[in-house]
């Protein structure tokens, strides 16, 4: 029985160690596959061609740092502690503010007022008045249809959106949103 259990040893221990050749050979093998003589491989040319390409503007973040400290200074003449974010064309935040004692609601919802102005390219005081005739759009998420947010636009097409929210009314919210806009244009 010993010389079976020892029989059985070695024909394990010898052919653990065949695998282990094998496995070193296949290595040596594989790693030295390669033909360094063969031919270079054909050149593919990735470049787009312009029909399938379009270009889109954008604000600097010099720009909307602007806009976003106008529409600040818009609050605090008016007494009103606010949040503002800008997002561009995308809905990609490109920056947010939080005012000197602004809610700690008032920062999601100036970013969502914000992308709902740039989705739509329409100020969000008249968003919300489309749910009368379109109640689900309120569910598309990461949209909040109240008065604070305003497009900015360039040639007529969306690039930016400017979310406020802190204030009392979204009248208010939205003429802070507004005067960020319109430092973009001075």
């Amino acid at each position: 029985m010993k010389h079976v259990k020892k029989a059985h040893r070695t024909r394990l221990m010898n052919g653990g160690a065949i695998v282990a050749l094998g496995l070193a050979g296949f290595g040596a093998y594989s790693a030295s596959a390669g033909n360094t003589n063969a031919a270079p491989a054909a050149q593919v040319n990735t470049e787009a061609k312009n029909k399938n390409t379009h270009s889109s503007t954008h604000l600097t973040i010099e720009a909307a740092t602007k806009a976003a400290q106008a529409t600040l200074d818009a609050a605090k003449k008016e007494n009103q502690r606010v949040s503002v974010a800008i997002v561009d064309r995308n809905g990609n935040t490109i920056l947010t503010l939080r005012g000197d004692g602004a809610g700690p609601q008032s920062y999601e919802a100036a970013e969502k007022k914000a992308f709902t102005a740039v989705s739509w390219n329409a100020p969000t005081s008249e968003l919300a008045k489309r749910l009368a005739n379109a109640p689900t759009l309120k569910d598309i998420p990461g949209t909040l249809f109240l008065g604070g947010g305003a497009p900015v636009t360039a040639k007529g097409a969306p690039i930016a959106g400017i979310g406020v929210a802190g204030a009392p009314s979204g009248d208010l919210d939205e003429k802070f949103a507004q005067a960020g806009v319109a430092s973009l244009a001075e």
